[in-house]
Formats: C-alpha cells, sequence, structure tokens
C-alpha cells in the first residue's frame, strides 16, 4: 500500500503543479506589451472592406475640394451652328455660330462650396480613424475570448492527465484489495467526465481560432500578449475622455460637413447663372461678302420658393441630425468609459480573490491526498476536495483572462488604439 500510494500522490502533485505552473507561465507570457494586438489590427485593416473603399471616400472629397477651388461651379459648353436657305431658295445665304457658354458662381457660394469641401476631407479622415477603433474593439474581442478558450483547454487536458493517473493507481490498489469496486467506479467517471470537458473545451477553442482568423486571415499567435493599461485622468470625480476619442472626433467631424452643407444651400437659392460669349459669321447671298458679329449674353434663372424650402428643410435635418447624434456619442462614450473602468477594478479584486482561493484549494487537495494515501480519507472526499481545487485553478485562469481584457475594454473606451 505505501509504496503505491506514494506512486500515485507523486503523480497527483505533479499534475497539480503542471496546473499552477502552466497558469503561471501563461500569466509570465501576458506582460504589458503592444506588438501583438498592433499586428493584428493592421492585419484586420487590410482585410475590412470598408477600410478598402476609405481611399476612394477620401478621393471623392478631394475632388470636391478641387471643383470648388475652380474658376466656374461647372464645366464651360461649345456650341456650333450652321444656317443657309439650299432647301428653299438658294442664294447663297450662310450663316455660321460660335458660342462658348460658361457658369458663374453667385456670391459667396464659392467660399461656402470650399469650406464644405474642407470639412468632407476632415470627416473622411476621421471616419477613417473611427473605424480603424471599431476594428480594434472587434479585435480585442475575438483576442481574449481565444485566450480565453486556449486556457480552458490547457485546463482540461491537465484534469484529464490527473483523472488518468488517478485511475490506473485506483485500479491497481482495487486489484490487490486495498479499495473497493465503488472506488474504481468513482475513478474511472472521473476520467470520463473530464474527457468530456476536454471535448466541449477543443470545439469552443475551435470556434474562437475561426472568429480571430476571419478578422486577421492568418492563424492565430502563439503568444497572446496582454495590453498596457492607459493612464486615467479625472475631472471633478469623472473619469476624463480624451478630446481625441476616434468616435468623437468623427461626430464631430459629421456635424460640421452637416452644417457646411446648410451654408451651401443657402448660398445657391437659385441655379448659377451663364454667361455666354456668341460669334456669329454671316452673309446675305452669294454676292455678299461675310460678317462678322459678337454678342454677350448672361442668363440668370430665376428661383423657386418651393425648391429652395425643400433643400434648406433637407440640409438643416441632417445637421440637426448629426448634431444629436454627437450629444448621443459623448454620453455613449462617457458611460461606457466609466463602465470598463468599474469592469477593471471588478477585475482585480476577483483576481486577488482568485489567487488567495487557489492557495487554500491547493493545501486542502495536499492534505486530502496525504490523508486518502494514509487510509484516514475515503476517495469520494478525494475527489470533491480534487474537483474543488479544479474549479480554483479554473477560475484563476478565467480571472487572469478576464483582468487581460477588462485593460483591453477600458483602453477601447477611451479611444486607445492596440
Amino acid at each position: 500500500m505505501g509504496m503505491t500510494s506514494f506512486r500515485w500522490q507523486g503523480q497527483m502533485l505533479i499534475g497539480a503543479a503542471g496546473l499552477v505552473f502552466g497558469l503561471s507561465g501563461y500569466a509570465a507570457d501576458a506582460q504589458p506589451a503592444r506588438g501583438g494586438l498592433a499586428q493584428a489590427l493592421e492585419q484586420v485593416w487590410r482585410l475590412d472592406p470598408q477600410a478598402v473603399a476609405l481611399d476612394a471616400r477620401e478621393a471623392e472629397a478631394r475632388a470636391n475640394q478641387d471643383v470648388a477651388a475652380s474658376l466656374t461651379p461647372e464645366p464651360g459648353s461649345v456650341s456650333i451652328g450652321s444656317r443657309n436657305d439650299r432647301l428653299n431658295r438658294n442664294l447663297g445665304k450662310q450663316e455660321y455660330e460660335v458660342e462658348l457658354a460658361t457658369p458663374l458662381w453667385l456670391p459667396g457660394q464659392k467660399a461656402a462650396r470650399e469650406a464644405e469641401a474642407a470639412s468632407r476631407i476632415d470627416e473622411a479622415s476621421a471616419k477613417r480613424v473611427a473605424l480603424r477603433s471599431e476594428l480594434a474593439g472587434e479585435l480585442r474581442d475575438a483576442w481574449w475570448a481565444l485566450a480565453a478558450a486556449r486556457n480552458a483547454k490547457a485546463l482540461a487536458a491537465r484534469r484529464l492527465d490527473t483523472a488518468r493517473a488517478l485511475e490506473a493507481d485506483v485500479r491497481r490498489r482495487y486489484k490487490v484489495g486495498e479499495l473497493s469496486r465503488i472506488d474504481a467506479n468513482l475513478a474511472q467517471t472521473e476520467v470520463h467526465a473530464a474527457g468530456a470537458e476536454l471535448i466541449e473545451t477543443e470545439a469552443t477553442l475551435l470556434q474562437a481560432e475561426q472568429t480571430l482568423r476571419t478578422l486577421t486571415g492568418t492563424i492565430a499567435p502563439q503568444d497572446m500578449t496582454e495590453e498596457g493599461p492607459t493612464q486615467q485622468r479625472t475631472t471633478g470625480g469623472t473619469l476624463a475622455i480624451p478630446e481625441a476619442h476616434p468616435l468623437l472626433v468623427a461626430a464631430a467631424a459629421a456635424a460640421r460637413s452637416a452644417r457646411a452643407r446648410v451654408t451651401v444651400v443657402d448660398e445657391s437659392r437659385r441655379a448659377a447663372p451663364e454667361l455666354s460669349l456668341r460669334v456669329v459669321r454671316e452673309r446675305g447671298d452669294f454676292a455678299e461678302p461675310y460678317a462678322n458679329t459678337v454678342g454677350i449674353r448672361l442668363k440668370i434663372p430665376l428661383s423657386s420658393g418651393a425648391q429652395v424650402r425643400r433643400e434648406t428643410s433637407a440640409a438643416q435635418a441632417e445637421a440637426n441630425q448629426a448634431d444629436a447624434e454627437m450629444l448621443r456619442a459623448q454620453t455613449r462614450v462617457q458611460l461606457e468609459a466609466e463602465r470598463a473602468q468599474r469592469a477593471l477594478a471588478s477585475a482585480e479584486r476577483q483576481l486577488s480573490m482568485a489567487q488567495e482561493r487557489r492557495e487554500l484549494s491547493t493545501e486542502n487537495l495536499r492534505l486530502s491526498e496525504k490523508a486518502f494515501s494514509l487510509g484516514e480519507s475515503d476517495l469520494a472526499t478525494l475527489l470533491r476536495i480534487r474537483a474543488a481545487a479544479f474549479d480554483a485553478e479554473s477560475f484563476l485562469g478565467r480571472q487572469r483572462v478576464a483582468r487581460a481584457a477588462a485593460i483591453s475594454r477600458l483602453n477601447q473606451a477611451l479611444g486607445v488604439l492596440p
């Protein structure tokens, strides 16, 4: 009994030590570093469909700026005409006409268009940063979901190894009559339970790996590095949000663009006037020489009150909506940052309690193993204490990942990119 029990006890202690050092190794890997997430974000950015279209959107905004900076609101036009009397009298009457027409800016319209074009460029740049921030949030969620799945699988695998070692030792002791058939069945049941848990964690891990690979287009790295916490500032006891927060900058840029559009509509209450230069070369009959005439024409379109009201109302509605969305974005960002701050504080407290719980459960497991080897405790008690120890290890691993994820969520809420 003594030699077999000590051999089994050693295997149990090795398995428990593997759990402890395995999770400690994970914590050592999760030192503050930004390289992993930053590199993954670049991969996500290259594959995202919206990011691919942003260059074209920005090019469109710059083209609008070039149009606003031109001398005329629209390109000019050339018209050519000819007239003669060959179908009726055929006396040699001939007339050629060339007309050059160009639209003109309305007073104040050119400056308004230039201001709108500049605001559209700023909006396109702000949307680029905001989209990058949104992709960073998706990446962070997938990143730490994968880290949690890997941690759960590693723990389940160690649990199965320890359960097999226990089952082998109990079977040997059952054959020599030291333990009952019930003990052998309990040990075998533990192996089945640990194997089922491992299968479940493998399925969860596969799903997490596929989710991250969909975003980045590559296999997830083995080193799941942790972000460093961003320094927090408070104003009057309230968490201060950086002015350069991507979502706030994008909302403000959209509001400015909408207001600039209202100004353009106010300065464009009628169609553009048109100035034309007309040159005519003509003769009355075959005997007359050609004569040239030059004329100027100014076309001033009239304004339609209903059309002006329609365009003004549409632009004003867009501006009002943009202002409301900006205010809502400010409130949402503030609340998300405060919630993320409280979540991080809670995760740190739970991590501290999980470490204490792991220490107590490890000591209980050591004492229970010793008592079982000496025949002072039964197998059912050992399995119960052993399950509690595994639960403590699992909880500690989850809390380490949860704290790292909470740091990333706070960085995300503050608008900090990896």
